[in-house]
């Protein structure tokens, strides 16, 4: 079960909670699980203050109003938060680099950790925007609709995390 002391929760009832959460997305908001929409829109939300002008370009124009972008923000949030409170509550909170990259890196730097953790973040989302949908939209939206474009997207993540595991082993 989901005990809140528990060190690690039960996957599969983590799995059954996050599908059935598609169901009030759904029904309620008319969209989909997913986060990487939610950078967009604070993007496009910030860049507007600066030059309201960016509502002339449509795809920051249709990610700055309406419930179904700001609540994947809220989205977002949540996860961050949830995630937090999950290791606090467990005891599992980490500090430090983990020790494949410190030995990786031959580093243990806290800045270096912050670069590296800001660039794989960078380059995840910019993947994620070229690919119409982020790991969370793709794997658990888009594979619950059927989207052969999910199925791919989703292998091919997979592929390349096994694939970066091995390369990650070799050193």
């Amino acid at each position: 079960m989901l005990s809140p002391r528990a060190v690690a929760w039960s996957p599969y009832a983590a799995g059954i909670t996050i599908g059935v959460l598609q169901l009030p997305a759904f029904l309620l908001i008319g969209t989909a699980l997913g986060t990487s929409s939610s950078y967009v829109t604070v993007s496009a939300r910030a860049a507007s203050w600066i030059d309201p002008s960016i509502r002339a370009i449509d795809y920051a124009a249709k990610h700055l109003d309406g419930a179904k972008n700001w609540w994947q923000v809220a989205l977002v949030i949540g996860i961050v938060l949830g995630a937090a409170l999950s290791a606090r509550l467990s005891g599992t909170r980490r500090s430090g680099m983990s020790p494949i990259w410190a030995t990786a890196l031959g580093t243990k730097s806290r800045i270096a950790r912050f670069f590296l953790a800001f660039g794989g973040g960078f380059v995840m989302l910019l993947g994620a925007r070229i690919a119409d949908g982020c790991t969370s939209g793709h794997g658990i939206s888009g594979m619950a609709q059927l989207a052969i474009g999910s199925f791919i997207a989703v292998a091919a993540m997979f592929l390349g995390g096994i694939a970066t595991a091995f390369i990650l082993k070799r050193l």
